[in-house]
């Protein structure tokens, strides 16, 4: 029978504890029970651009949390950073600027090599020297060098206070390799991948599926209900769900299309369970301010002015997701309605105002990307919806193009693009990670976007306050900044949906703050 467990959990600090759990009545393993058996296998159309974490600022990640290990990491039910490689962390000093971290003893990666403070050294250094387009090097704004002291001890001097430079070690950008297996300058070219995560790599076919099974020399905070798993990558949610349905994986994540989750919730007999919480995913426009059209102010705000998020959210995503008026989504601690507050209603007389304004009569072209594999399958659909909005004001001609993941981030790197869109999941649970991210010369859209006011003032203002509830004046005048440029349109916040065999428990438990699948909480049920 179709279990449906709606829950409440704390995701990116914005929910509360779980009311109902999936394990409820069924027993409990320890990671020492944790036997073999078939691997779990996991289905998402989120397959990663790169295995090398210097390389990728996207839902890499999420392979990357399962392998690899990162200073801090978040516990179950953690929403600040823990020790993980780490036995201890913290900062040395009142001003936030020298943070001092001591390895737990004895850590090796999985093949048995010796994980010392010269390996955290290294793959952060690297990131740096490789800076990637599109890579983490912008997480590391604030970071002046690494110092080392033994085997054991790492210090970063930062140029800048920086509060939030904890969360950074604790996202999967910062994992950290084996330095005989990773070039200094540049990227790992080969499939494979060594870390001292909780699993290894088996093995990885690019598109297709990898293949994790237990490191059994891991030390850190995992307890591992499992001892394999196997992520398998769809193009579709239409061809996941049906795998799921056939019993050909386990447990579905990211990418379930919005009729899918309806069909799911309203089939009472699937042998089939479906956990939804809250969630700080987010998806936007980019403009590009170097074209001739996206680049004019009146014309990014003319469309600021016509898009209707409620529809988009209804029709498309039948209210699995809501519309969102800021880059910072609703639950955290500086959200506004920035949007809102400037552009209100869509209005085709307000956008007709603002171009004519600004000399504009003619309709605007405007060319809109979208990837065709990364999003979920309502991507495809979403772009319509917002063309057929911005034709049907008779103010624009819109002309829609779309790529696969893989191309489609070369070519937004490159500035192929006019306007195109793009998912965001959190690194972390702060405002400052929906607007950093976006801004200053070296950010994750490798489009450089300098905002002044906010990368000069604000944000160094913002991190230098360890009580987050500080920051909110400054957090407010960077998403007004935001809504007045118009750079970036903000569309929709989604929600978190699992969906899962009766027989496996563990899901309510998988998601990290970052909304980023922790594989091992997974497991079959034992007793009821």
């Amino acid at each position: 029978m179709f279990n449906r467990n709606r829950f409440l959990r704390r995701v990116a600090a914005i929910a509360s504890v779980s009311s109902v759990s999936l394990t409820a009545g069924c027993g409990l393993l320890s990671e020492g029970d944790a036997g073999g058996g078939a691997p779990i296998v996991v289905g998402t159309t989120s397959a990663p651009s790169t295995l090398d974490p210097a390389g990728a600022w996207d839902g890499s990640w999420e392979l990357y949390r399962n392998i690899y290990q990162t200073l801090l990491a978040y516990p179950n039910g953690a929403t600040t950073p823990q020790p993980d490689a780490a036995e201890s962390c913290s900062f040395s000093d009142a001003s936030s600027r020298t943070y001092h971290c001591t390895l737990r003893e004895g850590l090796k990666f999985a093949d048995g090599d010796p994980l010392t403070a010269r390996a955290v050294k290294y793959s952060v250094d690297r990131i740096r020297a490789i800076d990637a387009p599109g890579g983490p090097a912008g997480l590391l704004g604030s970071l002046d060098r690494v110092d080392t002291s033994g085997d054991r001890d790492i210090v970063f001097h930062l140029g800048k206070p920086d509060a939030t430079f904890p969360f950074v070690l604790a996202t999967p950008a910062l994992s950290i390799v084996d330095p005989k297996d990773y070039p200094a300058r540049a990227l790992r070219k080969d499939a494979g991948a060594d870390g001292s995560g909780p699993y290894r790599l088996g093995s990885y076919q690019e598109g297709r599926q990898a293949v994790l099974t237990r490191n059994d020399g891991y030390q850190g905070f995992a307890k591992r209900q499992n001892d394999a798993v196997t992520i398998r990558y769809f193009q579709d949610s239409a061809g996941m769900v049906a795998a799921l349905r056939a019993k050909k994986i386990d447990v579905t994540y990211r990418g379930l299309a919005a009729g899918d989750i309806l069909a799911l919730q309203q089939d009472n007999d699937s042998g089939l369970q479906l956990v939804d919480g809250a969630g700080t995913d987010i998806s936007y426009l980019v403009f590009d301010p170097e074209d001739p059209w996206a680049g004019r102010p009146a014309v990014r705000k003319a469309v600021a002015q016509l898009v209707d998020r409620g529809a988009i959210a209804h029709k498309v995503y039948k209210d699995t997701v809501d519309p969102l008026y800021s880059m910072v989504p609703k639950g955290l601690t500086g959200h506004t309605t920035a949007f809102f507050d400037d552009y209100g209603d869509p209005s085709t007389a307000k956008a007709r105002a603002i171009l004519q304004g600004a000399g504009i009569r003619q309709k605007v072209p405007l060319t809109l990307w979208y990837t065709s594999d990364r999003y979920g399958s309502e991507t495809a659909l979403m772009f319509e919806e917002l063309k057929r909005q911005l034709d049907g004001s008779g103010l624009f001609t819109v002309t829609l193009r779309s790529r696969p993941w893989k191309t489609y981030v070369v070519g937004y790197q490159k500035g192929e693009y006019p306007v195109f869109g793009r998912g965001w999941s959190p690194d972390f649970p702060d405002a400052d990670n929906f607007i950093a991210p976006f801004t200053g010369e070296h950010n994750a859209l490798g489009t450089p976007y300098p905002a002044k006011e906010i990368t000069g003032t604000l944000l160094p203002r913002s991190r230098a306050r360890s009580d987050r509830a500080e920051t909110v004046k400054d957090m407010a005048q960077a998403q007004r900044i935001l809504a007045t440029d118009a750079r970036l349109l903000p569309l929709w916040q989604g929600r978190q949906y699992v969906a899962a065999s009766d027989d496996i428990a563990g899901g309510e438990q998988a998601l990290d703050p970052s909304t980023i699948m922790m594989m091992w909480t997974l497991h079959r049920k034992t007793s009821w």
